[in-house]
């Protein structure tokens, strides 16, 4: 903040956008009364209150960034409709929805093996992502099925990716992969069958959650098995993109998996190459032009 503070110093600015809670007060100051837009993205006053020193020590400035803040912006962006609610509920603001979605993608569903339903997960190497539930899944899932894990690794000098190979053991179904760059994701993905993710309700924001990896599994035309939570649950019923678990346990993701069959994969993935033309980033470009034009054109 304040080397941004520093580099921004005596600059003059039509609109300012204040990235998450943390860059309101500065994002004010340097506005110099220009209108500025809060991209709030999740929900901030418990962004980690599943970690008691964040909760005890950071929960607080974040509650006072937006009580402060929140009512003095031009507008307000989040995630989703649910954490929108939830702004509005505590701090009395509206809000406008622009969603983790990539970009289009050109591509079609890959052909899925008569013998074989090819699982994929991309994502942090970090705990608290549940990965040992995808791993423990799929180890009690017969030979129909395969995982592949393309992970970036946390900042623990790969520990936490020791233990995932420790789990894996020598099931050679499952295999972990270094992480590809952000053009390259979609791509890769596009050559499995099904995306994975699980994650357990440990703040409002993973129960609220709407990922960015429901979208890349969709542009690479995948069919989705999640855990359980309102906003992919509406988003996976709404243009029958895959299966549901119930929780976050390995049991009930190797069931929700366990009942796939290769004709309900093939269909799945033909519903994602027709839901990829509108859960894409367009949708969500055009509302964020929309809310910055109407501010700049005051």
């Amino acid at each position: 903040m304040r080397a941004a503070r520093q580099a921004l110093a005596g600059r003059r600015f039509d609109v300012v956008v204040a990235n998450e809670a943390r860059a309101m007060a500065l994002a004010h100051e340097v506005a110099d009364g220009a209108p500025v837009i809060a991209d709030m993205h999740e929900w901030a006053p418990e962004e980690r209150t599943h970690v008691r020193s964040w909760r005890l020590l950071v929960k607080p400035f974040m509650t006072h960034q937006c009580r402060t803040y929140l009512p003095r912006m031009a507008a307000v962006t989040t995630v989703n409709d649910s954490i929108g609610e939830l702004y509005r509920q505590h701090f009395g603001v509206s809000t406008h929805t622009v969603r983790n979605a990539g970009a289009y993608r050109e591509l079609a569903p890959s052909e899925v093996p008569d013998d074989r339903i090819r699982l994929v997960h991309s994502g942090g190497a970090v705990p608290g992502r549940n990965i040992e539930a995808l791993i423990e899944a799929v180890r009690e899932l017969d030979e129909t099925y395969s995982l592949d894990l393309y992970l970036v690794p946390a900042r623990d000098g790969g520990r936490y990716l020791d233990r995932l190979r420790e789990l894996i053991g020598g099931d050679e179904r499952i295999r972990l992969h270094p992480p590809v760059s952000t053009e390259q994701l979609v791509p890769t993905l596009n050559a499995y069958d099904v995306g994975i993710y699980s994650l357990p309700p440990l703040t409002p924001n993973h129960r609220l959650m709407l990922p960015n990896k429901i979208f890349d599994f969709v542009q690479a035309r995948l069919g989705v098995v999640f855990n359980s939570a309102p906003e992919t649950d509406r988003l996976i019923t709404d243009h029958d993109l895959g299966a549901i678990a119930p929780d976050p346990s390995a049991r009930a993701l190797r069931d929700t998996l366990a009942k796939l069959d290769v004709e309900r994969v093939r269909a799945l993935k033909r519903n994602a190459d027709a839901a990829a033309k509108v859960l894409n980033s367009t949708e969500d470009s055009a509302v964020l032009r929309t809310v910055v034009s109407e501010h700049l054109a005051r």
